[in-house]
C-alpha cells in the first residue's frame, strides 16, 4: 500500500507589505513544523508529462514577450516549473521555500498545486513588483533563510544563481534548509548561452562594456542586470562538478529547461552545453 497523503494545508496568512521582515520569525517557525509528513518515506511521483517540441516551442513563445509583457511570461514559466516539480514528487500538503522569488509567481502556482509555499525576496521593489506583496512573504535573504535545519521538502530557486555573487552559498543554505530525502530544483541562464547577458545579450559575447553602452544607447537607461553587480557567470560544467563533488546531495537529473527532454544529452557534451543549453536545470535530492 502507497503511504497515507499528508493533509492540504492552506496557504499562510497574508503579511502586510510594510511588516514583511518583522515576519520572517513567524515564517521560520511554520516553514520549520508545516511538514507532518516529514518522517514518511516519499510520496511516489506522479506520471511524467509529456515534454516535447510543443512545449518547448510554447515556451519560446512566452519568452520572446519577457520585456513586453513579463506578467506572461513568468506566470507561463511558473506553471511550467511547478508541472516538472510534479514530475517529481506530490506536491500536495508539501513544505515548499521560493528562494528569490520575487512577485510570487512561482509561489503561487505551488500553491494552486496544494503546496505548502513560503516565498523569501530580499528585494522589496521585486516582491512589490506586481503592486503588493504576495500572501505571506517575507523579506529576507537567501544566503540566510529564517528556516529550521531540514524544515522543507522542496527548496526552488529559479534563475537566481546568476544574480547572486556566491552561488554555492546560496545552494549550501537551501540544501541545510531541506529535509533528507527531499528535493532541491536550481535553475540558471548559463553566462555563455545566447541569453546569457540577460537584456543585454547576444552582444556581451563582444564584451560586457560594449553590451552595457549599446544598450544605455538604444534605450537611454542602463540595464538592470549588470555584471559583476547583479549579474555573474555561472557555467554548466563547473556547476555540475561541484555538485557531482558533495556528499550531502545527489544529481536527480540536469536538463535544458526551455528544451524537449530528448535534448538532454546536450548537457553531457563539453563546450556545447555552454552556448547550447540556454538555461540549466538542475534536479538535486538531498541525502541522509
Amino acid at each position: 500500500m502507497s503511504p497515507p497523503q499528508p493533509p492540504v494545508c492552506p496557504p499562510p496568512a497574508a503579511a502586510a507589505p510594510g511588516h514583511a521582515s518583522a515576519e520572517a520569525g513567524h515564517a521560520s517557525a511554520e516553514a520549520g513544523h508545516a511538514s507532518p509528513e516529514a518522517g514518511h518515506p516519499p510520496a511516489a511521483a506522479a506520471p511524467r508529462r509529456r515534454r516535447g517540441l510543443a512545449r518547448s516551442v510554447h515556451l519560446f513563445r512566452l519568452f520572446l514577450k519577457e520585456q513586453t509583457d513579463p506578467e506572461s511570461f513568468y506566470a507561463g514559466l511558473a506553471e511550467d516549473t511547478v508541472g516538472q516539480l510534479a514530475d517529481y514528487c506530490d506536491l500536495r500538503g508539501r513544505t515548499v521555500v521560493d528562494v528569490g522569488g520575487g512577485p510570487g509567481h512561482f509561489t503561487a502556482a505551488l500553491r494552486e498545486r496544494g503546496a505548502r509555499c513560503f516565498l523569501f525576496e530580499p528585494d522589496r521593489s521585486e516582491m512589490l513588483s506586481r503592486g503588493t506583496a504576495p500572501p505571506g512573504a517575507v523579506i529576507a535573504d537567501g544566503y540566510w533563510l529564517p528556516v529550521r535545519d531540514g524544515g522543507a521538502d522542496v527548496c526552488l530557486s529559479s534563475n537566481v544563481l546568476e544574480h547572486v555573487r556566491d552561488p554555492l552559498a546560496l545552494i549550501d543554505e537551501m540544501v541545510r534548509a531541506t529535509r533528507p530525502g527531499g528535493l532541491i530544483y536550481l535553475s540558471f541562464t548559463n553566462w555563455y548561452s545566447p541569453h546569457g547577458g540577460h537584456e543585454t545579450a547576444p552582444w556581451h559575447y563582444l564584451g560586457v562594456r560594449f553590451a552595457e553602452r549599446r544598450y544605455q544607447r538604444r534605450n537611454g537607461r542602463p540595464p538592470k542586470n549588470r555584471f559583476g553587480i547583479t549579474l555573474f557567470p555561472v557555467h554548466v560544467g563547473a556547476m555540475l562538478r561541484l555538485m557531482r563533488s558533495r556528499g550531502d546531495v545527489g544529481i536527480v537529473e540536469a536538463l535544458p529547461r526551455y528544451y524537449p527532454r530528448w535534448c538532454q544529452a546536450i548537457v553531457r557534451i563539453p563546450v556545447l552545453r555552454e552556448i547550447a543549453t540556454w538555461n540549466l536545470v538542475l534536479i538535486l535530492r538531498r541525502r541522509d
